[in-house]
């Protein structure tokens, strides 16, 4: 067993919670430093899956964190204070790793490990690649790694079809609002609202939308990664996507 400051303190090494952006509510949402811990699992987020699947006495590790806003009242019978009911119950505690770990680790994760792109140059939550490929092998390539059946597409309005995509911005999660930073022929990111599409195309920027979950359900086997020599069983849960398609 190992207590939960403890686990804490590595994951702080590992992604310092300062550097998390003043919205965030990364860091340890349930649970007491002085409380220990049998085992650790890991998650993008909480559900009721998970808390079934939990031993007792557990650590849950996840990316977005459950509690984001302030809670004036827990209705136990809704989400999220169902959960947390749940987890005081089994002695649950739960840690977030928001955007401290979007920077440190898994967008480079994603690029890298994920889509096969080399980061050459970073600038806040943005990475850069060189890609040099078609635009319908790009869009091909994509789909592939991140196993996708279609890909919603903003073409620029000088959009080429023919031309060679050279250079990509890249992106975990919902990037749409650094599209006015964005200085590449491409940017790859998830949850484009329709006014940022408008505003990308008549600003001769193409975006292709992979999904909120599709490009960060790789948070687990990241963390699990940094967590090797960890003292406890690490255990990764398979979290299902909310969306599903008819």
């Amino acid at each position: 067993m190992m207590k939960i400051g403890e686990i804490y303190k590595i994951l702080d090494e590992i992604s310092p919670f300062a550097s998390q952006e003043e919205w965030d509510n990364s860091g340890l949402l349930v649970g007491s430093f002085e409380a220990s811990a049998q085992r650790v699992y890991l998650s993008l987020d909480v559900d009721d899956e998970l808390l079934d699947e939990a031993q007792p006495n557990s650590l849950i590790i996840t990316h977005h964190p459950l509690i984001f806003k302030g809670l004036k009242s827990l209705n136990l019978d809704k989400y999220p204070s169902s959960l947390i009911a749940k987890m005081v119950a089994k002695n649950l505690s739960l840690i977030a790793m928001h955007t401290n770990y979007d920077i440190s680790h898994l967008n480079e994760y994603v690029l890298s490990e994920i889509l096969g792109f080399t980061p050459n140059e970073r600038d806040g939550f943005l990475l850069y690649a060189d890609v040099n490929l078609s635009f319908d092998e790009f869009c091909e390539r994509v789909k592939a790694k991140l196993n996708l059946s279609h890909l919603r597409v903003c073409k620029g309005r000088k959009f080429d079809r023919n031309a060679q995509v050279k250079r990509l911005a890249f992106c975990t999660g919902s990037g749409g609002d650094l599209i006015d930073s964005v200085k590449a022929d491409v940017f790859l990111t998830g949850d484009l609202k329709y006014h940022q599409a408008m505003s990308a195309a008549q600003n001769n920027l193409t975006m292709l939308d992979i999904g909120h979950f599709e490009s960060e359900r790789y948070f687990g086997e990241s963390l699990a990664k940094n967590l090797q020599n960890f003292a406890i069983p690490i255990i990764i849960h398979d979290l299902q996507n909310p969306f599903t398609q008819c």
